[in-house]
């Protein structure tokens, strides 16, 4: 779809087709409609980025925990929202041997206990074995440049997600 389609929404239309850019966080969306009419993909990103920067620290941290584990009970039990569940099924999430289950599980529990929302990577842009290495580097972080890495995330995958509705490169 093109930007002039986009603009064109009404709101109802708009929140069925970008409700879940930021996982399960519709309220966002909502309000990035209202910043109508959009020039292009970079100036709708623009809105959705603004958006979660402008929370406080409880929002930020409350976008991040409406986000799944990886390869958690939410991907083996089917209750992942549509995008979430072709984003980690394309990693190969779903493939994992019991070991690396195993060894993710451990990591992602390690990670919540210790920042208090779930690990965000951009799976698209990685591999499976990555995902580990991954925690286990940002395990290490202090909490404040964290959130910013896990928002970072979040943004990344708002980023595709928003190229693939439109139908661009990303």
């Amino acid at each position: 779809m093109d930007i002039e389609k986009v603009n064109s929404m009404d709101f109802g239309e708009f929140m069925d087709v970008f409700g879940n850019v930021i996982e399960r966080c519709p309220l966002i969306a909502a309000a990035v409609w209202s910043k109508r009419p959009f020039s292009d993909l970079g100036d709708l990103e623009k809105h959705f980025f603004a958006f979660i920067d402008g929370l406080p620290l409880s929002g930020q941290e409350g976008v991040l925990r409406c986000h799944p584990e990886l390869a958690g009970r939410e991907l083996h039990w089917g209750r992942l929202t549509a995008e979430s569940q072709r984003e980690q099924s394309a990693a190969g999430l779903q493939n994992l041997g019991a070991a690396e289950r195993l060894r993710l599980s451990e990591l992602t529990a390690q990670y919540r206990a210790r920042f208090g929302f779930p690990f965000v990577l951009a799976v698209r842009l990685s591999d499976p074995a990555a995902a580990p290495r991954e925690l286990a580097r940002r395990l290490r972080c202090p909490p404040a440049q964290e959130l910013r890495t896990a928002l970072g995330e979040v943004k990344k995958i708002c980023h595709l997600r928003l190229a693939d509705l439109l139908g661009e490169q990303p």
